[in-house]
């Protein structure tokens, strides 16, 4: 999920709204620091970032290229700052830098270099909803770094992000279908706790992860390091079939 994605030259023509026939273009970006002025003379870490798109000038293209272009910055915050500074992308990557150099100055002899990935790809294109899939990977020191991946999904007519409770109705009954699908993929059988083998759902009780990615054929939750399990069980994925997952969506 991590590895590094060999940057597409390509524009992709994704239609929404049949009857308007109104295009949204998404094109492939990317980020390195090798694009810093300070990393032309100093050995930097490692910064890659590919993400992609909206064109145009539109207000629909603006809101979602924002909430894009915010995760990657948050994804880059580090040392005491608690909110985000950085007004675009090269002036967050140079803050990264420059807290890997302040913390060398400071710790010479420290193990490991700094390196982050940020990855954010559009995995579902229909008229109603752009689902994007937004990974990131830090290492900033000990014994390994972490990684995260959410889901964004918005509106594509007004740009605006859909909550879990406007994708679904039922939302009850969907969680104890996901539950099933859930111990089925785990081997966790009916009469067991949700917690007697290796996780640690709050209260033993399931629940599903804060967001959810769509693609043709599924739905996609992704429980992240530490969320359920330990850091060495890795993401834990769950999918369930769209057509398992129709009746409770508000949205196809």
């Amino acid at each position: 999920m991590f590895k590094n994605l060999l940057l597409l030259a390509i524009t992709t023509l994704l239609f929404v709204g049949c009857s308007s026939e109104k295009e949204i273009e998404i094109s492939s970006q990317s980020f390195t620091e090798k694009e810093l002025e300070i990393c032309q003379d100093e050995a930097c870490p490692e910064v890659t970032i590919n993400y992609v798109k909206i064109n145009g000038d539109s207000e629909v293209s603006k809101t979602i290229n924002h909430k894009i272009k915010n995760f990657i910055i948050t994804s880059l915050l580090m040392g005491e700052e608690t909110k985000p500074t950085a007004q675009d992308i090269r002036s967050a990557v140079k803050g990264f830098v420059e807290v890997y150099f302040s913390d060398k100055n400071q710790f010479p002899n420290m193990a490991g270099e700094y390196f982050a990935e940020i990855t954010i790809n559009e995995i579902y294109v229909s008229e109603n909803i752009i689902s994007f899939e937004m990974s990131q990977y830090l290492y900033t020191g000990g014994a390994h770094g972490y990684g995260r991946t959410t889901f964004l999904n918005v509106n594509p007519k007004t740009g605006d992000t859909y909550t879990f409770s406007e994708l679904f109705q039922n939302k009850e009954e969907f969680i104890s279908v996901a539950e099933k699908k859930f111990r089925e993929q785990q081997n966790i059988s009916e009469n067991q706790g949700i917690n007697d083998t290796k996780f640690w759902f709050k209260d033993d009780a399931f629940h599903l992860p804060e967001s959810v990615g769509f693609t043709q054929d599924s739905l996609i939750f992704i429980y992240n390091q530490y969320e359920i399990a330990s850091y060495a069980d890795g993401p834990i994925e769950l999918k369930i079939a769209r057509k398992e997952a129709t009746p409770y969506l508000t949205i196809q």
